[in-house]
């Protein structure tokens, strides 16, 4: 019979998988002209970051929930604030490539997700250039092209702002491991809203004005309540659901329903929008980046767990905080995905062992925090 623990560790599994494909569904679907046809994603993504800021406020300085970091202006300044920046670029042109693209195609082109962090992570000099991983992001590459080769509604305005998204996300994940990692600082999901959302809707202020507003003023649009606030929530819930889940496995399993959250996402939306058509060629194209994926998982995985071995033979080596940065390495994830998204600190790794869930990006992939990944919206 199976035990309570291993149940409910499949049970938060369940729910991150149903609410992370969920949000990418729904935001597709608010986003979409032949749907809900709310065209405006930076209007889109200042909601979900001002719901999360405000939430995340009333959890710090109202109910007390977790306590504020010491944040000085400096670290806010030339920390905080570039990394809130490519936030809010991957957000904004993550949600912007659903109007001209499929939910599939796009997940599939997240397989890049990998190789932008590596390449950015090698021209910080944060991560070495090595034969072995080189050769597997030449693979994801190759599959990635493939599959698009094969999309029979392939956009090159959509893909660009796709593989945009994917890199600004890359340049958030290795500032935060340069910059606020280098200056000590931990954030936890909620602190790393309370700092990174506002900052974050701030900079999305600009473009919305310059681009969405006036068309909105010239435009019908409708704006029902309980649509975007049900959005905004169910991206928060994606966050807290991820945290859960980090805290129950390791590295291995969450990448795991990671990839199975990608095919399940896939074959949802083929059925939910019918226009989203997938070919052979994207599935070949999209098994031989996932080949790749993986075998990049494995080797990252194989790495942290030699480093532990070797820092576990150190005698009388902090045996306490030890034993719980090795959970938190083994936890660490990306962060991934990317589905688009969400905002606040995950737990640490190399910038290129990052895999984002997008759809809550700050969680998986900042390494802000010894506790879990962050919330945030949906890409």
């Amino acid at each position: 019979m199976m035990n309570k623990t291993l149940l409910l560790t499949y049970l938060y599994l369940l729910i991150y998988i149903s609410l992370s494909s969920g949000v990418i569904l729904y935001n597709k679907w608010v986003l979409s002209p032949k749907y809900f046809n709310f065209p405006f994603p930076i209007t889109l993504t200042m909601i979900h970051m001002g719901f999360s800021g405000l939430v995340a406020f009333f959890l710090v300085r109202v109910f007390k929930v977790v306590s504020p970091v010491k944040m000085t202006f400096e670290i806010y300044a030339t920390s905080v604030v570039p990394i809130s920046a490519f936030f809010a670029s991957s957000l904004w042109f993550g949600n912007t490539a659903y109007l001209h693209i499929s939910v599939a195609f796009i997940q599939m082109l997240k397989a890049l997700m990998p190789v932008a962090t590596f390449v950015v992570a090698v021209l910080c000099g944060t991560d070495k250039a090595r034969c072995d991983v080189f050769l597997n992001m030449v693979l994801v590459s190759v599959g990635v092209v493939i599959s698009s080769y094969g999309e029979i509604h392939f956009n090159i305005i959509g893909t660009l702002y796709q593989v945009t998204g994917i890199f600004a996300e890359a340049l958030r994940l290795v500032l935060t491991q340069v910059l606020l990692q280098k200056k000590g600082l931990t954030l936890n999901p909620i602190t790393s809203l309370y700092y990174i959302a506002p900052c974050s809707f701030v900079f999305l202020f600009v473009p919305w004005y310059l681009l969405e507003k006036p068309v909105m003023e010239v435009s019908q649009i409708q704006f029902n309540f309980w649509i975007f606030f049900s959005n905004a929530l169910c991206a928060l819930a994606l966050n807290f659901s991820i945290f859960l889940a980090i805290g129950r496995t390791g590295a291995v399993t969450i990448r795991v329903a990671g990839v199975l959250k990608d095919w399940i996402l896939i074959a949802l939306s083929t059925v939910i929008f019918p226009e989203s058509t997938i070919t052979g060629l994207n599935i070949i194209g999209y098994a031989i980046a996932l080949c790749g994926v993986v075998m990049y998982n494995y080797i990252k995985i194989k790495d942290v767990r030699a480093s532990q071995s070797v820092s576990e033979s150190l005698p009388d080596r902090a045996p306490k905080d030890w034993k719980f940065e090795k959970k938190s390495s083994d936890i660490y994830v990306p962060n991934d995905n990317g589905d688009n998204g969400g905002s606040s600190g995950s737990i640490i790794g190399s910038a290129s062992d990052m895999n984002v869930d997008e759809e809550a990006p700050l969680i998986q992939s900042s390494r802000l925090s010894h506790i879990g990944r962050s919330l945030g919206s949906g890409k």
